[in-house]
């Protein structure tokens, strides 16, 4: 057995033993509790760090049971401690928040965190180490405040260092272990912005394509414009939206792997992203026009209020889910400039309706599946299934009716050479639709329907399909 071996081995909390920031998802979780509390932090932070972290705790409830920890790190510490080694907590967070962490592991002999008069980091942290264990400790770190702690203790374990303070730390220390996410940081950060949701921005492209305008490039080159202004700032919406979520996404079997519900993307980065994309998609929006940037405001606020608001209350989120998917198209007939039908906007609402019913309905099979019976953060239950089934089928034969409707008219009798054909395209909606909830009721069905149907051979083989049999009904004259 080796001499540090023998030494307490003092671990530190915040992006060592758990990746995210305890202190950044209070304050994240008390402006949620209490809207006009964002007032109040800087009164608190003017009093000194100490104190401000006492009043975010005291202020807050922080879940330390459904925080995401480094596995492998555990791992280690519970074959150190069989070992009969000493575990400390030592952590600049609050007491209350360490005390919390250690009682849910079950894992450290001590426990030292801040309280309103000792901000427990570099020095204070250090003082306070010596006295609870004395000088000989290996201390688990991961950030630069960290040197002067690794530099008196006898050895270091180095938990997703930079690379800069990793050779400063070799350098003047030994090297217990070592610890590395070895994640793909772009990857992470595709996955943050959601790039694959920027399909349904493609939505935007649907009144150009229904008044067959696609050969005019101006306005193709200005709908592209406003595609790209439109997707940024919906993945600021998105990455806010997975920031407000972090509770509610961890207790999710597949969203608790977001990165930062997961906490593989730090919090004040995704802030900081969130705010530089929002004023990107602003600027482009305002090239395309006013009127669209109007339009990406008014998206921005009704998804906004979604998420702050609305997404808890049963059935009204996925009215707004469906009417999101309407804006887009009405935006698109903006940036375009030519006019959208009532036809197109009645169609949107019923089938967007039905496929956001089809994204409540997947989650809920999931939940049934688990034998779960609630939903966590939304007002839903496995028994509504019964009623949502049939609304959300009956909402995407309503679709279909209204796209019977439409090839009758006599609008579509002129702008389309042999409108009969798009009676292909009434046909391949029940299919495709169809197959989607018997996807969703067999527990295959992607959280997103939309991801699903890109994913879905059968469903882009039937989407194909319908493109060319109206691109045929329109172009195509049968004597």
């Amino acid at each position: 057995m080796t001499e540090t071996s023998l030494a307490a081995l003092v671990v530190d909390l915040d992006g060592t033993l758990t990746p995210t920031d305890t202190l950044v998802e209070s304050v994240l979780q008390v402006c949620k509790r209490q809207s006009f509390a964002v007032f109040k932090l800087p009164i608190w932070l003017a009093k000194g760090r100490a104190v401000f972290k006492t009043r975010v705790a005291q202020a807050s409830s922080l879940d330390v049971e459904s925080l995401p920890y480094r596995t492998d790190l555990l791992e280690y510490l519970r074959a150190e401690k069989r070992k009969g080694r000493q575990l400390v907590l030592a952590t600049a967070a609050h007491s209350d928040i360490a005390d919390a962490v250690a009682k849910h592991l079950d894992l450290f002999d001590k426990v030292l965190g801040s309280d309103e008069n000792h901000n427990l980091k570099g020095i204070n942290k250090l003082e306070a180490i010596r006295e609870a264990v004395g000088p000989n400790f290996v201390y688990a770190g991961d950030s630069k405040a960290d040197l002067p702690i690794w530099q008196a203790a006898q050895a270091a374990i180095l938990v997703n260092t930079s690379k800069s303070v990793a050779k400063t730390v070799r350098a003047n220390t030994q090297i217990e272990q070592e610890f590395t996410s070895g994640v793909n940081q772009l990857r992470l950060w595709l996955r943050a912005l959601r790039v694959h949701q920027w399909m349904k921005n493609l939505l935007i492209f649907v009144p150009l394509l229904t008044a067959f305008s696609f050969d005019d490039l101006d306005k193709l080159g200005t709908v592209v414009l406003g595609f790209f202004g439109f997707s940024l700032a919906a993945s600021a919406t998105y990455m806010g939206n997975d920031l407000w979520d972090l509770d509610s996404d961890r207790n999710h079997p597949r969203k608790k792997f977001r990165p930062f519900a997961s906490a593989e993307l730090p919090i004040l980065k995704g802030l900081a992203a969130a705010c530089g994309l929002l004023l990107t998609g602003l600027v482009l929006a305002l090239a395309v026009s006013q009127a669209f940037l109007g339009m990406l405001l008014l998206y921005l606020f009704v998804t906004t209020t979604y998420t702050w608001l609305l997404k808890s209350y049963v059935l009204i989120d996925v009215m707004v889910l469906s009417l999101l998917y309407t804006l887009r198209i009405i935006a698109g007939s903006v940036a375009a400039a030519v006019a959208t039908s009532s036809w197109l906007l009645a169609f949107s609402v019923f089938i967007f309706f039905s496929l956001a019913l089809v994204k409540r309905c997947s989650e809920l099979v999931a939940l049934q599946q688990k034998g779960q019976e609630t939903t966590h953060g939304r007002d839903y239950r496995a028994v509504d299934l019964v009623v949502l089934w049939p609304l959300g089928v009956s909402s995407a034969l309503c679709a279909v009716v209204v796209f019977g409707l439409f090839i009758t008219s006599a609008e579509t009798q002129i702008r389309y050479l042999n409108p009969q054909l798009l009676w292909f395209v009434a046909i391949g909606l029940i299919y495709w639709l169809a197959r989607l909830w018997i996807k969703t009721a067999r527990g295959e069905m992607h959280d997103d329907p939309l991801v699903f149907a890109v994913r879905d051979f059968g469903s882009r083989i039937t989407v194909l399909l319908m493109l060319f049999a109206t691109l045929a009904a329109h172009f195509s004259h049968w004597e």
